[in-house]
């Protein structure tokens, strides 16, 4: 832990914070982080943090200055660190219940436009690598699968006769999603006459190989990424998650039912997927604000 920490002296902070590290396994970043979290609120109380109320918790959430994405994440800390005094029978009911996280504005995700796509797409194709870059790009933005389900996709998850990959999502659930011609032929192209140059060991099936014939990894796909954005002189922040935003967005522009796309992105609530609904909405009123007819 770090210094700060060792300034809490009350006993129930200290065995919350032994009983995050040792029994929960919780890291050293995230023990610290609540410890500090709670030396913040016992300062401004001015009190012991066993004999808060709720009008307590309520004065230091309204008044801290912070994001409200950071007070929502004290206010995890805290109901936490005192969920776990009730369980210890130090405090007979939690202060923190009945207090509302205060109201996160929903980030809308960053998507590519078709131009960008075109850009990013234009690699260089001259090393096997290259062209295991494009047939990462393309089965991304083609299929939506998230990075973890693209760096795990095995040889006999494609199926190059009926177009389609199956992929191993959340929960290990499995799902089928099409492939465009395009991504098929990119992967085929990859994996019959590139992928030979980096095997090293003839039993790995995972498609994507680094140049040591192991599994390619995700921070290798990050930094391939950012490359190509840079070359490309695309200045949004990019990473995999955007080519799948990129894939829903693109999906919904051409008229696709949401509930189609949830089944594709794997999503487990139509909820999640509904955020690409405000991002057309969000298209729509720009590119009316850009028509010469709107600002008569």
């Amino acid at each position: 832990m770090r210094n700060i920490i060792s300034n809490i002296t009350d006993e129930s902070t200290k065995d919350f914070l032994e009983y995050l590290k040792y029994e929960r396994r919780v890291s050293v970043n995230t023990v610290d982080s609540y410890g500090e979290n709670l030396l913040l609120l016992k300062n401004y109380t001015n009190k012991d943090l066993i004999s808060l109320k709720k009008e307590d918790i309520k004065d230091f959430l309204d008044n801290v200055e912070a994001t409200a994405r950071t007070k929502a994440h004290y206010l995890t800390v805290f109901n936490s660190f005192y969920k776990y005094l009730v369980f210890m029978d130090k405090i007979k009911s939690n202060p923190c219940d009945g207090i509302k996280a205060p109201k996160l504005e929903k980030k809308l995700p960053t998507y590519l436009t078709n131009e960008e796509i075109a850009k990013l797409f234009n690699i260089r194709l001259t090393k096997p690598v290259d062209y295991r870059n494009k047939a990462i790009l393309e089965v991304m933005y083609a299929t939506g699968a998230r990075i973890s389900e693209v760096i795990n996709l095995e040889l006999n998850q494609i199926d190059f006769e009926e177009c389609i990959i199956r992929v191993v999502g959340k929960g290990k659930k499995e799902r089928i999603i099409p492939l465009d011609d395009v991504a098929i032929e990119a992967l085929d192209n990859y994996i019959n006459n590139y992928r030979p140059f980096l095997i090293k060991n003839e039993t790995c099936n995972y498609v994507f190989l680094n140049k040591n014939g192991e599994k390619i990894s995700r921070q290798m796909i990050f930094k391939m990424l950012k490359n190509l954005a840079n070359k490309a002189g695309i200045t949004k922040e990019i990473s995999p998650h955007t080519l799948r935003h990129s894939f829903a967005s693109n999906l919904l522009n051409n008229g696709a039912d949401l509930r189609v796309i949830q089944e594709l992105l794997g999503h487990e609530n139509l909820e999640t997927t509904e955020i690409y609904s405000h991002l057309q909405n969000k298209k729509i009123k720009d590119d009316y604000n850009n028509h010469p007819h709107a600002h008569f």
